[in-house]
């Protein structure tokens, strides 16, 4: 049985072009280049990576607001990357998305009840035009707001509400996949709890599958079946939640859980933070071979001349062990001594200093 929904060495690059009336391109800012993954039904699958890997970009590339420069994504075993007219449009009833902004995502001057039965307008076979006021105040309900809010507008309502309200306009259609892009990130910690709680009840009543893309990686963690790990346009590791989270065997996902908060003192005084040197390389100018060896403190001269693959590491192909799952790194089982700084903040950087101690 295939997957739900599968991306097959998407790219994306956009043209860098010089010139007004005679335009030529000098270069290509490659936002994805070649993401593979693949979704199964009811699942939830984590895309994590810093700001400007190209986890947006993947989003709009399945829910088709971009085209892919080459690649495919398959749903239920069709290539929808060349789809265009009614055939598209099926496809895009089935997968729909949550914005990461609630404050621009909606229409300020559109109605609430507007806003969720516009999909209605478009597919008017879902819901026919007498019953849709109905199954607007349906859907409200179900996302934890009062039915008589039909009538008000955005500004009426606190930055959680309106994320209920745009999760309510994208199960509006009652698709089967709902592609999250950072759907609390605008919103406080403890409206970020409810949200995220209201995702999982409606997965379970409605049997959705989830591709929820965050940077937070404990709330990757908390809602995810599998995670992938983004850096600069490629996938660099990928397994389910416990394989990444407690045996990361890449060393960008090393770096990236050594920098996750931890509520105990005594737990982060001992915990020591792997430190990165240099800045992320540009997608215009994208280093030859690994993209993170400009970074790593793994690096070798192989790092540079091949593109690691992501694929199991060999020494863990035959083992049983939970560092059996993909990673992009040559060197992905060794274990080396890594940058670190101790975990004291100013406790310990200004410890001989009387006025702190």
């Amino acid at each position: 049985m295939p997957p739900l929904l599968e991306a097959r060495e998407l790219v994306k690059h956009y043209p860098l072009t010089r010139g007004i009336l005679f335009k030529k391109q000098i270069g290509a800012v490659k936002a994805v280049d070649g993401v593979s993954f693949a979704l199964d039904p009811g699942e939830t699958l984590g895309i994590v990576g810093e700001s400007g890997c190209g986890k947006s970009t993947v989003a709009k590339m399945l829910v088709s607001l971009e085209r892919p420069t080459s690649g495919q994504i398959l749903y239920k075993g069709e290539d929808i990357t060349k789809l265009s007219g009614r055939a598209l449009k099926a496809v895009r009833r089935n997968i729909q998305m949550v914005f990461q902004d609630p404050y621009t995502s909606l229409n300020p001057r559109m109605t609430v009840g507007d806003i969720i039965g516009e999909p209605y307008e478009i597919h008017p076979e879902v819901a026919p035009k007498g019953d849709r006021r109905r199954k607007v105040q349906e859907l409200l309900d179900v996302v934890g707001l009062n039915p008589e809010y039909i009538n008000r507008y955005p500004h009426q309502f606190s930055g959680g509400q309106r994320q209920r309200i745009g999760i309510a306009r994208g199960l509006a259609l009652q698709p089967e996949v709902i592609v999250a892009d950072e759907p609390v990130s605008a919103l406080d910690v403890s409206v970020q709890a409810q949200v995220i709680n209201l995702m999982e009840k409606l997965q379970d009543e409605f049997g959705l599958s989830y591709v929820f893309i965050a940077h937070d990686l404990s709330i990757v963690r908390h809602i995810s079946d599998r995670v992938g790990v983004m850096y600069l346009g490629r996938i660099v590791e990928t397994g389910t939640d416990t394989e990444i989270y407690d045996h990361p065997t890449h060393p960008y996902t090393q770096a990236l859980l050594s920098a996750v908060p931890v509520p105990d003192p005594e737990a982060r005084e001992q915990r020591e933070r792997i430190l990165l040197t240099g800045d992320v390389p540009s997608p215009t100018a994208v280093p030859s071979g690994c993209r993170f060896r400009t970074r790593c403190w793994k690096a070798r001269e192989r790092c540079a001349l091949e593109v690691p693959l992501l694929a199991v590491p060999a020494a863990f192909r035959d083992v049983d062990t939970p560092a059996r799952h993909e990673s992009a790194c040559h060197f992905a089982e060794e274990k080396q001594v890594v940058p670190v700084e101790p975990q004291g903040g100013l406790k310990d950087k200004w410890a001989d200093r009387p006025q702190f101690r």
